[in-house]
Order: C-alpha cells, then sequence, then structure tokens
C-alpha cells in the first residue's frame, strides 16, 4: 500500500513512520506547505518522498490529513475532488465542524472521520516518534457517511498500529474530548502562566520543581498553531467545560478562605474517585 501524508508534524509523522514499522505501507509520500518540515522528514527517513498535492493523491491508496484542524475541511475537500478510488482520513482533534465541512461532496463517502488519542507535548516532524499509538484509543465517527468497506479498512489499519477503536458521531466526540483533552491543556497553559508570573527567577522553579510540578505544565509546551485552532472549532464546548471547572476551583477557593477544611477533604476524595478509571 502507497501512503500521503499530508502535514509531517508530531501526528504525520508519527503515523508515517507507524505504518512502515508495522509493515503496512511500503511507500510514504510526503506532503506540506513548509519546505523545512519536507526536508526534515526525508533526512530522517520518515517519508520516501515529497510531491505535491495532486501527485501525492493520483499515486497513493491512502491519504491522511494531519494538518491544524482549521484546515483539514478545504484540504479534504481538494483531496476529494481528485480521488478515484483511494480512501481519504483525517486525525484532527475535533470532528464536528470538518465533517460538516464536507457532508455534501459527491464523494464523500471516500473519507473516514478518525481522531488517534495519542500525542506529545512536542511538535513538527522532529516530534514524530514510533509507536507513538500503540495501545491508545482511535475514535471513528459517522461511520454511516462513509463507504462500509473504506471504513473497515482504516479500522483494521488502527488495529494493526495497536489501536483500540471506539465509534462515536462527531457531536459527542467533541463534547467527550473537550472534558478529557481540551480542559487539560487550557489548565496546563494558565498554570504555567501562573507559576511564571509569579516566579521573576525561573532558575528557582526549576530548582522546587517535581515530579507533579512538570507533570501538570507538560501540556503547556504545547504549540498554539495547533492548539488555538482547536479551541476555536471546538469554543462551545469548551466554553462549557471551563465555567464548570472554574466553578471548582471557585469552591476550593471559598473552603480555603472560610478555613472550611472539612469540605475540603471531602473535595479532594471526591476527586480521589478517578482512581477507579484511571489505573
Amino acid at each position: 500500500m502507497r501512503t500521503a501524508i499530508i502535514g509531517l508534524g508530531l501526528i504525520g509523522g508519527s503515523f508515517a513512520k507507524s505504518l512502515k514499522e508495522n509493515g503496512i505501507s511500503t511507500h510514504i509520500i510526503g506532503v506540506d506547505a513548509s519546505s523545512e518540515h519536507c526536508e526534515i522528514a526525508m533526512k530522517l527517513g520518515i517519508v520516501d518522498q515529497i510531491l505535491d498535492l495532486e501527485e501525492a493523491v493520483s499515486n497513493s491508496d491512502l491519504i491522511v490529513v494531519a494538518t491544524p484542524v482549521n484546515t483539514i475541511s478545504t484540504i479534504v475537500n481538494k483531496v476529494l475532488d481528485l480521488v478515484e478510488n483511494q480512501t481519504v482520513i483525517d486525525v484532527g482533534s475535533t470532528k464536528l465542524e470538518i465533517t460538516q465541512g464536507v457532508k455534501d461532496h459527491p464523494k464523500r463517502n471516500h473519507y473516514v472521520a478518525t481522531h488517534p488519542m495519542a500525542g506529545t507535548e512536542f511538535s513538527g516532524p522532529t516530534a514524530a516518534i514510533s509507536k507513538l499509538f500503540e495501545g491508545k484509543y482511535v475514535v471513528l465517527c459517522n461511520a454511516e457517511e462513509s463507504d462500509y468497506g473504506k471504513f473497515e479498512f482504516v479500522k483494521n489499519i488502527y488495529e494493526k498500529l495497536g489501536m483500540k477503536p471506539l465509534f462515536q458521531d462527531a457531536k459527542s466526540h467533541d463534547t467527550h474530548v473537550a472534558y478529557v483533552s481540551h480542559i487539560s491543556h487550557i489548565s496546563s497553559f494558565a498554570l504555567a502562566i501562573t507559576v511564571l508570573n509569579k516566579e521573576e527567577d525561573e532558575d528557582k522553579i526549576f530548582e522546587l520543581a517535581s515530579t507533579g510540578f512538570s507533570s501538570t505544565v507538560r501540556l503547556a509546551k504545547s504549540s498554539p498553531e495547533t492548539w488555538v485552532p482547536i479551541f476555536e472549532q471546538n469554543r462551545d464546548n469548551v466554553l462549557e467545560v471551563l465555567d464548570e471547572h472554574i466553578n471548582v476551583l471557585s469552591n476550593f477557593r471559598s473552603f480555603l478562605i472560610k478555613k472550611n477544611y472539612k469540605e475540603f477533604h471531602k473535595m479532594i476524595c471526591e476527586a480521589n474517585k478517578i482512581k477507579k478509571i484511571l489505573k
């Protein structure tokens, strides 16, 4: 199988590496607006050649769109204009706006909307790593809008990568990821800003930082080019979760002000219930 990867960043690059290492794809074609990314991807052996979009599509069996979410629907539509019997997927972190943007295309059934729930705080082709997807979940959305054979083909690829498939409609997906992913990034960005504004001496931060602090602010290293479009596309869901999160933080603050440590204790016990879910 020949695969075109459009967008040679962390996810696109890791997808390319995983396809090769699992023997799924024999030839990887790279497409990226950044000539630097193309050069690095070739140098690192992530892709076998660089082509423009039209050539990449015509020479591939599978086309993977791994660009920022605010560009995906436009690119998928362009790719669908070019395909004959190829399969097209995207790997974006939002799904509703993307699927709505391609729903009227006459070749919509060639496209499968996916979100592999994997990543790191790093970006660009140098961030691509092997086995990024192994043991993780992948969400496949709006199955009824895709050709059955192509949907099963994509599901099978993810399973060969070691991923566990989940099936949701795009709207439900965006609601759920706002809770389990998008709010975590906002919280991390906010904590990093809070600490940096308070601690003028950066050396002191690093001297005192334990693994707890490091893991909490790890996501604050994430690229704004990736995450601002995600927050823009999932704005309503993120705002709803953010309001809930702020309310909980306000309760913690209120109990501290009132020295109500009994209620503070109850809230921590409530939070501890997460142990039963995340083991």
